[in-house]
């Protein structure tokens, strides 16, 4: 490729292999000249009145709303989302904007009682925030990183990952048509080592968000530790799925699936260990297996297919390279399209390597545990700690095992631990820093203090 010619990446949709859009990856001149365009906006920006700003984010959240529907498609055709999950994002995309559209006008500070005077807090807004999305869940993502950030009064450069770029690219006119000025939240796709690196190496970036590989977290994490830029990072998980005998074994089994298998598994939050009380195994598994064979993989456009396709061929192929002999399996397609089945494996260690990594795609490992302590030792023997779930009905168990899971995110019968409202982040190598919720807002800001002598003046 020639100096004058233009880098230009094929969007492939996964469920056909058909090209969909060729887009421009972003120049490493580009991506400073839009960070010089950020920095320069921010200063207008900041000083938008708290009301303006919040309006102008009810708008956008409005805007979302009424292209849902094209968004979830946008979706389906480049990731591979089953179109009902393709229809949740796009609204999960807009309740995070709505949510932090209130945000502007409640960003208070304190006021601290001190001799002499009065002691005033305020959160300041950091800059330039630079986010980094995967392609996993590209739609609520971005948002969960730009709707806090944009709310605090900082402006926004986002890449999207290479993979998955068009509905971030949506997101960008939609901000435009409900009146964001252009370089306040500009998407720039582009190649990691190009634009996602200069967004840490850049002085005028105060702040990064990362979400994706623990391995690229740590690159992002040195980069910003470097400079003193303060990071945000989501990265991997290896969440456990804990089931005692005490529970209702019936959902417990009929709901594994829908924790692991969502999005094809290509979810941090997946339930990829299944930890079973060693009695009730054999009878768990019956039930699950029922439930394993019954998942519908297919066309995602198809209202009653529950999960998909992976996202490309060269991850087809690393997931394949963790399964040696299933217990069992659902099925698949068999072409084209990057599609995988739903795969149930029983290794007879726990150090074993399919039940240790990230495998990040449609697989997951039974195990059998004693007790409470030994269910402890299992879910706890990671370098990741993201999210998980309980299956007991004696709530006293399920207080205590909740507290020692080393886990950011856990549910108690219930496989849901993700929401807007409420924090979400990692322990351990899953990440630093939170998301969502009322505190993420305080994550786009420093504490100013400022103290007046109230004492008369001679």
């Amino acid at each position: 490729m020639s100096r004058a010619e233009p880098d230009l990446f094929e969007v492939v949709n996964p469920a056909t292999e058909e090209v969909i859009a060729t887009v421009p990856m972003t120049s490493l001149a580009e991506t400073d000249a839009a960070i010089d365009r950020a920095a320069a906006a921010f200063d207008s920006w900041r000083r938008v009145a708290p009301a303006d700003r919040a309006r102008l984010l009810r708008a956008f959240a409005a805007a979302v709303d009424a292209d849902r529907e094209h968004l979830a498609q946008l979706e389906v055709a480049n990731a591979g989302h089953t179109v009902g999950n393709a229809r949740w994002e796009a609204g999960n995309a807009r309740d995070v904007i709505e949510y932090y559209a209130a945000a502007p006008e409640r960003l208070f500070g304190r006021q601290i009682p001190v001799a002499g005077g009065v002691d005033l807090t305020f959160q300041e807004p950091l800059g330039v925030v630079g986010i980094i999305v995967p392609w996993n869940f590209p739609m609520p993502i971005a948002a969960w990183g730009f709707a806090p950030a944009l709310a605090a009064g900082n402006t926004v450069v986002l890449k999207p990952a290479e993979l998955t770029p068009m509905t971030a690219l949506r997101l960008a006119e939609l901000a435009r048509q409900a009146g964001l000025p252009e370089d306040v939240f500009q998407v720039l796709p582009g190649r990691g080592p190009v634009v996602g690196e200069r967004f840490v190496t850049h002085p005028a970036v105060r702040k990064v968000v990362f979400t994706g590989s623990t391995a690229v977290g740590k690159a992002v994490a040195a980069g910003c530790a470097a400079q003193v830029k303060q990071v945000t990072l989501e990265l991997g998980g290896k969440s456990a799925n804990i089931v005692f005998a005490d529970a209702d074994l019936d959902k417990a089994a009929a709901s594994a699936p829908g924790a692991v298998f969502d999005n094809a598994g290509q979810d941090c939050c997946a339930r990829s260990r299944i930890l079973v009380q060693a009695s009730v195994l054999d009878e768990f598994m019956a039930r699950f297996e029922t439930a394993v064979r019954a998942v519908r993989v297919g066309d995602p456009t198809d209202e009653k297919t529950e999960m998909g396709p992976l996202i490309s061929a060269a991850h087809r192929a690393r997931v394949a390279s963790y399964v040696n002999e299933p217990a069992f399996t659902g099925s698949c397609p068999d072409g084209p399209g990057f599609w995988y089945p739903p795969t149930v494996l029983t290794p007879g260690r726990t150090d074993d390597r399919a039940f240790t990594e990230e495998i990040f795609g449609p697989v997951v490992s039974v195990v059998p545990f004693r007790d409470e302590a030994d269910a402890l030792r299992i879910a706890n023997a990671t370098k990741y700690g993201l999210s998980g779930s309980i299956w007991t009905r004696d709530i006293g168990r399920a207080l205590r095992v909740a507290r020692g899971v080393e886990a950011g995110n856990l549910s108690v019968n219930s496989h849901s631990s993700v929401r807007y409202s409420t924090p979400f982040g990692g322990f351990k190598q899953s990440g630093l820093g939170r998301e969502l919720g009322p505190d993420a807002l305080n994550a786009f800001t420093e504490t100013k203090n400022v103290f007046i002598a109230t004492e008369e003046q001679s």
